[in-house]
């Protein structure tokens, strides 16, 4: 879910920016760009006259005003083109509007109607809306002696889409046996098949107040919608053209989920239009990003990888977000996804730094580590066992956390390849095995965490591997797997997702054996469970598996039995603790110290001297003065 909000995101402001960067410059009137140079569209030149004629228009104006009141209508048909309209079937016609204003955003009318499915259509053929649109009054139909091109026009849009069918995953009961060996795909339909698909709901916007484009520079998702005046027409100067009203028939909002596919068994479909008066900017902004979608649906049925992973439908996710979730609900999620971005980097940040500065094993539970390499390698093979739709940015950062556990076991003990020794039951089955030596002599304190640590997942097997079998032999009999493989990877990882938790009891246990939360690194784990609430959140207001649902609040546990221990074992971090450890200014706080013992040394040593200074001048003064003294007597005897 983070993932595909911040790729919506990121299409959203890439779209901005080339909005930005095409449509920067506004004119008065609120449309397109302005055109670099004066054009005069007052009058139209005549074509023979010109010298300079350019086939290719530089600038075009709108042919009608911006205030202009138009007829509407739109016949669907499978055919190219329609003949005299008078003789098109009236079940074809599914609008008819007259006196709709352009400019006038309050026009809001719908047609609710039902369509049949032809023949062709439903063996992949097209289904096209023919549209017809014409200055309120004037002839609409083509083929009419008294139609002008001037003030009546025509086009057409596909109805249906032709997208790739999602791949059938094959599950079977693995226990069941089957009498009939399973027959094999043939290999023309082993690789991505298009099918024609079909939405019933359509807005058909009219774009008013576009102004003068400038139909060269204008981005290719908005040139499709511009219709050019047809007979060529040119200003004076040569170079510039005309166009009709943009008709925007938008699909932006039309989920994949919500789709038909056209086959023989549909006969009928509901067909739902919306006529209204779409903004300018809101148009440049959907056509851009709808026109992108398709690129790289096309893309993914085309079986070109797609930059990032995925099969294209990461936006088709963000925009069910949209629709289905209230505004503030969605601000909300938007917010507390970016936190979850930002504390998931701070507790990455902070765990790597705790352990590149940790010296000793007091209080680590490298068998916690071990199982924490041992069930992310688990999710790893699951999400590569259905890597269909997975992005390669989950499968980098899952593949990241891998590392970084397998790092931490190397800063514990030495992972060394050695022989079977004589006593080892793998003697004469591997030439090598992974052996794990102490990096030093142990203290009596790392002692004491190999045994705890012992202890702890001692009782730890004895509830997880029962809990373990139950799941598999349920997962065995009542649920369907693809092949052997798939249901170890998927009964182990739903143990992981409903017993991963348990994986902090061993640290919590030597906590209290230990008396202390000294080692521990309290900022990545205060970062970490601030995410375990972002994840509540979401676990509340989200669409989830009930699983999936208890394993985001179960961390709120371990949480709380944690911030209980860090109250009751606190930690005086203006000294050096008993597993040789400090708190985050520990270097500093001793060269602090240190300069006050030195100031304390100095300023006894100067009073010492000063002291002394004052006891000789004191017993020099004396020994005069008893010098006087004798010599007055001696005088007086004289």
């Amino acid at each position: 879910m983070f993932q595909t909000i911040i790729q919506g995101l990121a299409i959203f402001m890439l779209t901005q920016f080339v909005v930005n960067q095409f449509f920067g410059s506004k004119s008065q009137s609120g449309g397109a760009a302005a055109p670099k140079q004066n054009v005069n569209f007052d009058e139209r030149a005549d074509v023979t006259a010109l010298t300079n004629y350019s086939h290719v228009p530089q600038n075009i104006a709108p042919i009608w005003p911006d205030n202009s009141v138009i007829d509407i209508r739109m016949y669907v048909s499978p055919q190219l083109s329609l003949p005299a309209l008078s003789t098109v079937p009236k079940e074809s016609l599914v609008l008819d509007e007259e006196s709709f204003g352009m400019g006038n955003y309050e026009e809001n009318r719908e047609v609710h109607t039902h369509i049949a499915i032809p023949t062709e259509v439903q063996h992949n053929a097209t289904l096209w809306a023919h549209f017809y649109v014409a200055l309120a009054g004037s002839e609409i139909d083509p083929t009419s002696p008294n139609y002008d091109p001037h003030k009546a026009t025509h086009f057409k849009r596909p109805l249906n889409q032709f997208l790739p069918k999602k791949k059938a995953r094959k599950l079977k009961n693995l226990l069941e046996k089957s009498e009939e060996p399973e027959e094999e795909e043939p290999e023309e339909v082993q690789g991505v098949q298009i099918a024609s698909y079909y939405h019933p709901n359509f807005t058909v916007a009219v774009i008013p107040n576009t102004g003068v484009q400038s139909w060269r520079q204008m981005h290719p998702a908005l040139r499709k919608n511009i219709v050019l005046e047809p007979t060529g027409q040119r200003d004076a100067s040569g170079q510039n053209g005309w166009y009709y009203p943009v008709v925007f028939l938008n699909t932006f909002w039309q989920l994949r989920s919500h789709m038909t596919e056209l086959n023989d068994t549909v006969k009928e479909m509901p067909l739902n239009i919306q006529l209204y008066n779409l903004a300018n900017w809101k148009y440049n902004l959907l056509a851009s990003i709808d026109e992108g979608m398709k690129q790289n649906q096309a893309q993914a049925a085309s079986g070109t990888p797609m930059p990032g992973g995925g099969d294209g439908s990461e936006f088709e996710k963000f925009k069910e977000i949209l629709l289905d979730t209230n505004a503030y609900l969605l601000g909300t999620t938007f917010v507390v996804s970016i936190l979850h971005m930002v504390f998931e980097g701070l507790a990455f940040k902070n765990d790597i730094s705790h352990w590149r500065k940790k010296k000793d094993n007091v209080g680590t539970s490298v068998r916690t580590i071990l199982a924490n390499v041992f069930m992310q390698t688990i999710i790893f093979l699951y999400l590569v066992d259905n890597s269909e739709n997975t992005s390669w940015m989950i499968l980098a950062s899952q593949g990241f956390g891998i590392l970084l556990e397998a790092w931490k076991i190397t800063k514990t003990v030495d992972v060394r390849l050695r022989e079977p020794g004589p006593d080892s039951k793998f003697r004469g089955i591997l030439p090598y095995v992974v052996v794990f030596e102490d990096k030093h002599k142990l203290t009596e304190m790392e002692k004491q965490t190999q045994e705890y640590d012992q202890i702890a997942f001692r009782y730890l097997y004895i509830i997880a591997v029962p809990l373990l079998l139950a799941y598999a032999v349920y997962s065995l009999i009542y649920e369907s797997h693809k092949s052997w493989y798939s249901f170890v990877i998927e009964t182990l990882v739903g143990s992981v997702y409903a017993y991963g938790f348990l994986m902090m009891v061993p640290s919590l246990y030597i906590n209290y054996r230990l008396k202390s939360v000294a080692h521990m690194p309290s900022k990545a784990l205060m970062y970490k469970f601030l995410n375990t609430f972002i994840d509540d959140l979401f676990a509340f207001t989200i669409r989830m598996p009930i699983l999936h649902r208890l394993a985001t609040l179960r961390d709120d546990v371990i949480f709380f039995v944690w911030l209980y221990q860090k109250y009751k074992y606190k930690v005086d971090y203006s000294r050096v603790n008993e597993f040789g450890q400090g708190g985050e200014d520990e270097d500093g706080e001793e060269e602090e110290a240190k300069k006050e013992d030195g100031k304390k040394t100095t300023t006894g040593t100067k009073a010492l001297e000063s002291q002394g200074t004052k006891e000789l001048k004191s017993s020099a003064s004396a020994s005069s003065a008893s010098g006087a003294q004798a010599n007055a007597g001696a005088k007086k005897r004289k």
